[in-house]
């Protein structure tokens, strides 16, 4: 019966390590993106020891094909094989590092609640992972486009071609986070933003996935569009992103 019980408790997905905490002298507890089963919280026994068959398999950043048994507070990692070495890639540089972590911090914060939409999330985060990891494009670049494309996947998906208030079309000279993104001069807000239309173009191609016109954008461009992310994804988190503020912007 105790076999039994166990193997009704066992189940395998694909999940990205998020972010983990030590726990006791050899352990750690282990937050999870799951292609299955969303956001999972588990123990990896021992992974601390020198001894540990799949430790480095369960550091942040990396995807793993994994088997988990359900436990009552916590899951446990009872296998581990590695999917997508991110780890290194990211880590041993500070730029792309702290892009991943703000990506990890938002997909967290993202899918805490939000089960339905976990398998896009998962996709989303992959892509991004490996993006950073083999320097497709700049990270401050690939950090907004998950940005974006993460808040529209969980229901905000922000306008940047017509006028998020009233649908008409653009271009338009500025932007509400309150109102959903661009707006018009007669729905414009007061204390809306006033980008310059090369940023709009930029936040655009961000969010479709136009990484040629992305690349090209200049660096004014760049910096006035992470402004209105950032402030975007804070709107709507109404929480602030602890990551956001050691990404570099140049």
């Amino acid at each position: 019966m105790a076999g039994k019980s166990f193997a009704s408790r066992t189940y395998r997905d694909e999940g990205v390590i998020l972010r983990t905490h030590k726990l006791g002298e050899a352990d750690r507890i282990l937050v999870l993106l799951t292609r299955g089963h969303g956001q999972v919280r588990a123990v990896a026994k021992g992974v601390r020891r020198t001894s540990s068959k799949f430790g480095a398999r369960l550091e942040p950043f990396m995807v793993a094909d994994l088997q988990l048994s359900s436990g009552r507070n916590l899951d446990i990692v009872t296998q581990a094989t590695t999917l997508g070495a991110y780890g290194h890639g990211i880590v041993s540089d500070y730029a792309r590092y702290t892009a991943a972590a703000a990506i990890a911090e938002t997909a967290e914060r993202l899918t805490d609640v939000d089960g339905e939409s976990a398998n896009a999330h998962y996709h989303l985060v992959i892509g991004a992972l490996a993006a950073l990891n083999r320097g497709a494009h700049a990270p401050e670049l690939i950090l907004d486009s998950y940005l974006l494309r993460a808040l529209a996947t969980a229901g905000w998906a922000p306008s940047f071609t017509v006028c998020a208030r009233c649908g008409g079309p653009g271009p338009h000279t500025a932007f509400s986070a309150a109102l959903g993104g661009a707006v018009c001069s007669a729905c414009r807000p007061p204390g809306s933003a006033s980008p310059s239309p090369d940023t709009m173009v930029l936040l655009a191609a961000l969010l479709s996935g136009d990484w040629p016109t992305a690349d090209a954008a200049g660096q004014q461009a760049r910096r006035e569009s992470a402004g209105l992310v950032g402030g975007y994804l804070q709107w709507h988190l109404e929480r602030v992103v602890k990551s956001l503020q050691h990404v570099e912007r140049v």
